[in-house]
């Protein structure tokens, strides 16, 4: 059985009962639905974006803090952890990258294992990419999942 909906100025359609309800009631979900949908979509969306920030300048990392040597040109740093789905695939893109440029690095380290480095640097999801230059500055430091031509971009900066 179907309830009728009343209120003034809303435009009326019969339904297969022949009870008029409001076309505006029947067209828009509730808001706990449309609630519910966006935390679904969010994690999803969250895993496909990148946000690129720009670091200090001064700030240089070297085999101390890495716990391996730099690449001659550049180097590429994945913080990640052991579930991080995402992380696997940033893994293999980097990988890529790094084998085809000449004297470019690519270094990953587990952010739970090197939880102060982590905190120095103010790294707060994973995976957390830096590009750094042959002195070991960071050149740019990304969030999230990249794609290979963003990586090959920021690697022409640090080149």
């Amino acid at each position: 059985m179907c309830r009728v909906l009343t209120s003034p100025g809303a435009r009326y359609r019969r339904d297969s009962h022949h009870v008029r309800t409001p076309v505006a009631a029947r067209s828009r979900p509730s808001r706990g639905i449309i609630a519910f949908l966006r935390t679904l979509q969010g994690p999803t969306t969250r895993r496909r974006c990148t946000e690129v920030r720009a670091h200090d300048p001064e700030r240089r990392l070297g085999a101390a803090e890495l716990g391996t040597g730099l690449g001659r040109r550049a180097t590429l740093v994945q913080f990640s952890t052991a579930f991080c789905q995402p992380c696997r695939a940033t893994r293999r893109t980097l990988s890529d990258v790094a084998g085809m440029v000449d004297g470019v690095a690519h270094i990953e380290i587990d952010a739970e294992e090197r939880l102060a480095l982590v905190r120095e640097l103010g790294i707060r999801t994973t995976p957390t990419v830096l590009v750094l230059d042959s002195a070991g500055r960071v050149v740019t430091q990304a969030s999230g999942a990249p794609r290979k031509a963003d990586v090959i971009a920021a690697l022409g900066r640090a080149v």
